[in-house]
């Protein structure tokens, strides 16, 4: 189980250039970058190891390529913009929208749903419905909340797209803030699921019955049949 910082199917973005000012000044401005590893620390949003490429500059008008292999560690996810070509640069998103419920432990995995891909996902945030790029996910354990069942979330990474004035963000979303489709295996549900979270920890040794019933413990292959 990783901790702290895992490698991920890396991506390239966009990031907001005022993260690599302390938010002093080049707001509206963005550096390109390959996204190459998340970190998790709990109650805080993920944050993101980056390599800036410096593909921003123009040489043609004489900018120089400072940024080019320049590294930033922790980069948090609402200063990252996906590598696709905009008409206009999406609208900065508060934290809560772009990721509702922040990191529960150090402890974490990170995989990919290869059965949830390519089909868009469909993301809710703030009440409306947007269609998403998945990339992959994040999943908590080791804390008391990572490990509860009723209050387990896990962070599905994605990019917004055709969302208004935040397509092209990447998000963070729950499972109760998405909905996966794949027309060829499923139709897309409508509403609200009929779900609540699981208040009750299954493992075997729950029942009574059968902790002591020495019989059933050791009911294995080299347990010998009683004669009828």
């Amino acid at each position: 189980m990783a901790y702290l910082q895992s490698n991920i199917p890396y991506f390239k973005a966009w990031v907001r250039r005022e993260y690599t000012v302390n938010h002093e000044r080049y707001h509206g401005e963005f550096l390109h970058a390959m996204v190459v590893a998340v970190t998790t620390l709990p109650s805080r949003c993920l944050s993101f190891q980056v390599i800036f490429t410096g593909c921003e500059a123009d040489e043609e008008e004489g900018e120089e390529n400072v940024h080019g292999g320049a590294m930033w560690a922790r980069m948090p996810i609402t200063a990252l913009v996906g590598d696709t070509p905009f008409e206009d640069w999406p609208e900065p998103m508060p934290v809560w929208a772009a990721q509702p419920w922040d990191c529960s432990s150090r402890h974490h995995a990170v995989y990919v749903l290869e059965r949830c891909q390519p089909c868009p996902w469909i993301a809710k945030i703030d009440g409306e419905f947007y269609p998403a790029k998945y990339l992959f996910t994040v999943d908590y354990t080791e804390s008391e909340i990572g490990d509860d069942p009723a209050q387990h979330k896990q962070s599905h990474v994605m990019e917004l797209l055709d969302a208004g004035k935040w397509t092209g963000n990447i998000v963070a979303l729950p499972n109760n803030r998405v909905r996966v489709t794949h027309p060829a295996w499923f139709e897309t549900g409508e509403g609200a699921p009929d779900f609540r979270p699981s208040q009750h920890i299954h493992y075997s040794k729950s029942d009574l019955d059968y902790t002591l019933d020495v019989n059933q413990i050791f009911d294995n292959l080299y347990k010998e049949t009683e004669e009828e």
